[in-house]
Protein backbone atom coordinates (compact mmCIF):
# COMPACT_ATOMS: atom_id res chain seq x y z
CA UNK A 1 0.00 0.00 0.00
CA UNK A 2 1.63 3.24 -1.15
CA UNK A 3 1.11 6.74 0.25
CA UNK A 4 -0.58 7.74 -2.99
CA UNK A 5 -3.18 4.99 -2.59
CA UNK A 6 -3.84 5.95 1.03
CA UNK A 7 -4.30 9.65 0.23
CA UNK A 8 -6.09 9.46 -3.09
CA UNK A 9 -8.28 6.36 -2.64
CA UNK A 10 -11.17 5.87 -0.25
CA UNK A 11 -12.04 2.28 -1.15
CA UNK A 12 -9.37 0.77 1.11
CA UNK A 13 -9.17 0.53 4.89
CA UNK A 14 -6.05 2.78 5.17
CA UNK A 15 -7.66 5.26 2.77
CA UNK A 16 -10.87 5.36 4.79
CA UNK A 17 -8.90 5.79 8.02
CA UNK A 18 -6.99 8.69 6.46
CA UNK A 19 -10.23 10.35 5.37
CA UNK A 20 -11.81 9.77 8.78
CA UNK A 21 -8.81 11.39 10.49
CA UNK A 22 -9.12 14.48 8.31
CA UNK A 23 -12.88 14.69 9.01
CA UNK A 24 -12.24 14.52 12.77
CA UNK A 25 -9.62 17.27 12.48
CA UNK A 26 -12.06 19.46 10.56
CA UNK A 27 -14.74 19.00 13.21
CA UNK A 28 -12.30 19.65 16.05
CA UNK A 29 -11.10 22.80 14.27
CA UNK A 30 -14.65 24.10 13.87
CA UNK A 31 -15.46 23.39 17.53
CA UNK A 32 -12.31 25.10 18.84
CA UNK A 33 -12.88 28.11 16.59
CA UNK A 34 -16.37 28.43 18.05
CA UNK A 35 -15.14 28.06 21.65
CA UNK A 36 -12.59 30.84 21.08
CA UNK A 37 -15.44 33.31 20.58
CA UNK A 38 -16.77 32.69 24.11
CA UNK A 39 -16.22 35.59 26.50
CA UNK A 40 -14.28 35.35 29.76
CA UNK A 41 -12.14 32.37 28.80
CA UNK A 42 -9.26 31.71 31.17
CA UNK A 43 -5.67 32.12 29.93
CA UNK A 44 -5.13 28.37 30.31
CA UNK A 45 -8.05 27.53 28.05
CA UNK A 46 -6.94 30.08 25.48
CA UNK A 47 -3.47 28.57 25.55
CA UNK A 48 -4.88 25.08 24.96
CA UNK A 49 -6.97 26.37 22.07
CA UNK A 50 -3.95 28.13 20.55
CA UNK A 51 -1.81 25.00 20.71
CA UNK A 52 -4.67 22.98 19.26
CA UNK A 53 -4.84 25.38 16.34
CA UNK A 54 -1.10 25.06 15.75
CA UNK A 55 -1.32 21.26 15.78
CA UNK A 56 -4.33 21.18 13.45
CA UNK A 57 -2.77 23.59 10.98
CA UNK A 58 0.40 21.51 11.02
CA UNK A 59 -1.54 18.35 10.22
CA UNK A 60 -3.56 20.10 7.51
CA UNK A 61 -0.29 21.35 6.01
CA UNK A 62 1.07 17.81 5.90
CA UNK A 63 -2.19 16.63 4.32
CA UNK A 64 -1.99 19.34 1.66
CA UNK A 65 1.61 18.43 0.90
CA UNK A 66 0.68 14.76 0.55
CA UNK A 67 -2.23 15.55 -1.75
CA UNK A 68 -0.09 17.75 -3.98
CA UNK A 69 2.75 15.24 -4.00
CA UNK A 70 0.52 12.29 -4.88
CA UNK A 71 -1.80 14.06 -7.32
CA UNK A 72 -1.47 12.71 -10.90
CA UNK A 73 -1.86 16.25 -12.25
CA UNK A 74 -0.49 18.54 -9.56
CA UNK A 75 -1.34 21.91 -11.11
CA UNK A 76 -4.89 20.79 -11.81
CA UNK A 77 -5.33 19.82 -8.16
CA UNK A 78 -3.81 23.07 -6.87
CA UNK A 79 -6.22 25.12 -9.00
CA UNK A 80 -9.23 22.89 -8.32
CA UNK A 81 -12.00 23.71 -5.83
CA UNK A 82 -10.67 21.25 -3.26
CA UNK A 83 -7.11 22.48 -3.74
CA UNK A 84 -8.13 26.10 -3.17
CA UNK A 85 -10.16 25.14 -0.09
CA UNK A 86 -7.21 23.19 1.31
CA UNK A 87 -4.95 26.23 0.93
CA UNK A 88 -7.56 28.60 2.35
CA UNK A 89 -7.85 26.38 5.42
CA UNK A 90 -4.20 26.89 6.39
CA UNK A 91 -3.11 30.13 4.72
CA UNK A 92 -4.59 32.58 7.30
CA UNK A 93 -2.51 31.00 10.07
CA UNK A 94 0.75 31.45 8.18
CA UNK A 95 -0.17 34.99 7.13
CA UNK A 96 -0.62 35.99 10.76
CA UNK A 97 2.84 34.58 11.49
CA UNK A 98 4.26 36.66 8.65
CA UNK A 99 3.68 39.97 10.36
CA UNK A 100 0.33 40.86 8.84
CA UNK A 101 -1.22 44.05 10.21
CA UNK A 102 -2.95 43.12 13.47
CA UNK A 103 -6.09 44.92 12.36
CA UNK A 104 -6.50 42.29 9.67
CA UNK A 105 -6.23 39.33 12.02
CA UNK A 106 -9.95 39.14 12.72
CA UNK A 107 -10.72 39.08 9.02
CA UNK A 108 -8.18 36.33 8.44
CA UNK A 109 -9.60 34.28 11.28
CA UNK A 110 -12.96 34.24 9.53
CA UNK A 111 -11.40 32.13 6.81
CA UNK A 112 -10.95 29.29 9.30
CA UNK A 113 -14.60 28.41 8.71
CA UNK A 114 -13.55 27.49 5.15
CA UNK A 115 -12.35 24.23 6.64
CA UNK A 116 -15.97 23.12 6.80
CA UNK A 117 -15.93 23.07 3.00
CA UNK A 118 -13.22 20.42 3.14
CA UNK A 119 -15.96 18.01 4.17
CA UNK A 120 -17.39 18.24 0.66
CA UNK A 121 -14.51 16.05 -0.51
CA UNK A 122 -16.04 13.11 1.36
CA UNK A 123 -19.69 13.67 0.38
CA UNK A 124 -21.19 11.69 -2.48
CA UNK A 125 -24.06 14.16 -2.59
CA UNK A 126 -21.66 17.09 -2.99
CA UNK A 127 -19.87 15.28 -5.81
CA UNK A 128 -23.22 14.70 -7.50
CA UNK A 129 -24.11 18.38 -7.01
CA UNK A 130 -20.80 19.41 -8.58
CA UNK A 131 -21.55 17.28 -11.63
CA UNK A 132 -25.01 18.84 -11.87
CA UNK A 133 -23.57 22.35 -11.74
CA UNK A 134 -21.12 21.45 -14.48
CA UNK A 135 -23.95 20.12 -16.65
CA UNK A 136 -26.06 23.25 -16.17
CA UNK A 137 -23.23 25.80 -16.21
CA UNK A 138 -24.13 27.32 -19.58
CA UNK A 139 -27.77 27.83 -18.58
CA UNK A 140 -26.73 29.17 -15.18
CA UNK A 141 -24.30 31.67 -16.72
CA UNK A 142 -26.97 32.81 -19.16
CA UNK A 143 -29.51 33.18 -16.38
CA UNK A 144 -27.00 35.11 -14.25
CA UNK A 145 -26.47 37.59 -17.10
CA UNK A 146 -30.22 38.02 -17.49
CA UNK A 147 -30.62 38.47 -13.73
CA UNK A 148 -27.92 41.17 -13.63
CA UNK A 149 -29.55 42.99 -16.54
CA UNK A 150 -32.94 42.77 -14.84
CA UNK A 151 -31.40 44.02 -11.60
CA UNK A 152 -30.10 47.12 -13.35
CA UNK A 153 -33.37 47.73 -15.18
CA UNK A 154 -35.25 47.42 -11.89
CA UNK A 155 -32.99 49.99 -10.23
CA UNK A 156 -33.35 52.35 -13.17
CA UNK A 157 -37.12 51.96 -13.28
CA UNK A 158 -37.73 52.56 -9.58
CA UNK A 159 -35.40 55.57 -9.69
CA UNK A 160 -37.47 57.04 -12.51
CA UNK A 161 -40.71 56.65 -10.54
CA UNK A 162 -39.48 57.49 -7.04
CA UNK A 163 -36.50 59.86 -7.17
CA UNK A 164 -38.64 62.99 -7.00
CA UNK A 165 -40.85 61.72 -4.18
CA UNK A 166 -37.95 60.20 -2.20
CA UNK A 167 -34.75 61.98 -3.25
CA UNK A 168 -32.75 60.54 -0.35
CA UNK A 169 -33.76 56.88 -0.66
CA UNK A 170 -33.60 56.89 -4.48
CA UNK A 171 -30.92 59.51 -5.08
CA UNK A 172 -29.52 57.66 -8.11
CA UNK A 173 -29.70 54.37 -9.96
CA UNK A 174 -26.78 53.13 -7.88
CA UNK A 175 -28.65 54.00 -4.68
CA UNK A 176 -31.69 52.15 -6.04
CA UNK A 177 -29.75 48.91 -6.52
CA UNK A 178 -30.34 47.99 -2.86
CA UNK A 179 -34.10 48.20 -3.34
CA UNK A 180 -33.84 46.25 -6.60
CA UNK A 181 -31.82 43.48 -4.95
CA UNK A 182 -34.18 43.13 -1.97
CA UNK A 183 -37.24 43.15 -4.23
CA UNK A 184 -36.01 40.82 -6.96
CA UNK A 185 -34.92 38.24 -4.39
CA UNK A 186 -38.35 38.61 -2.73
CA UNK A 187 -36.66 39.39 0.60
CA UNK A 188 -38.39 42.74 0.98
CA UNK A 189 -36.70 44.26 4.02
CA UNK A 190 -39.12 47.19 3.95
CA UNK A 191 -36.49 49.81 4.76
CA UNK A 192 -36.94 51.38 1.30
CA UNK A 193 -40.28 51.14 -0.48
CA UNK A 194 -42.20 53.06 -3.17
CA UNK A 195 -44.83 55.66 -2.27
CA UNK A 196 -46.01 56.73 -5.71
CA UNK A 197 -48.67 54.92 -7.74
CA UNK A 198 -46.26 54.34 -10.61
CA UNK A 199 -43.60 53.04 -8.25
CA UNK A 200 -46.00 50.59 -6.62
CA UNK A 201 -47.23 49.25 -9.95
CA UNK A 202 -43.62 48.89 -11.09
CA UNK A 203 -42.82 47.09 -7.84
CA UNK A 204 -45.64 44.59 -8.49
CA UNK A 205 -44.14 43.77 -11.90
CA UNK A 206 -40.67 43.38 -10.40
CA UNK A 207 -42.01 41.10 -7.66
CA UNK A 208 -43.52 38.83 -10.29
CA UNK A 209 -40.15 38.74 -12.05
CA UNK A 210 -38.53 38.04 -8.69
CA UNK A 211 -40.46 34.80 -8.36
CA UNK A 212 -38.75 33.64 -11.54
CA UNK A 213 -35.36 34.78 -10.22
CA UNK A 214 -35.80 32.37 -7.31
CA UNK A 215 -37.49 29.52 -9.20
CA UNK A 216 -35.45 29.26 -12.41
CA UNK A 217 -32.04 28.40 -10.86
CA UNK A 218 -33.70 25.82 -8.61
CA UNK A 219 -35.33 24.23 -11.65
CA UNK A 220 -32.08 24.18 -13.59
CA UNK A 221 -30.16 22.52 -10.76
CA UNK A 222 -32.99 20.06 -10.05
CA UNK A 223 -33.10 18.99 -13.70
CA UNK A 224 -29.32 18.60 -13.78
CA UNK A 225 -29.33 16.55 -10.55
CA UNK A 226 -32.01 14.30 -12.00
CA UNK A 227 -29.88 13.79 -15.10
CA UNK A 228 -26.79 12.96 -13.01
CA UNK A 229 -28.76 10.44 -10.96
CA UNK A 230 -30.09 8.86 -14.14
CA UNK A 231 -26.58 8.57 -15.58
CA UNK A 232 -25.31 7.02 -12.34
CA UNK A 233 -28.16 4.51 -12.39
CA UNK A 234 -27.50 3.57 -16.00
CA UNK A 235 -23.76 3.22 -15.42
CA UNK A 236 -24.35 1.07 -12.36
CA UNK A 237 -26.81 -1.25 -14.05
Amino acid sequence: MTISEIVQRSDTIPGRMFDLTVIVLILVSVVTASIETLPNLTPDIRSILSWSEIAIVGLFTIEYGLRVGTAPRKLRYVLSFHGIVDVAAILPFYLTLGGVDLRALRVLQLFRIVRVLKLSRYSVAMARFGKAMALAKEEIVLFACVAIALLYLSAAGIWYFEHEAQPEAFASILHSLWWATATLTTVGYGDVYPVTVGGRLFTFVILMCGLGIVAVPAGLVAAALSRVRQEETQSGS
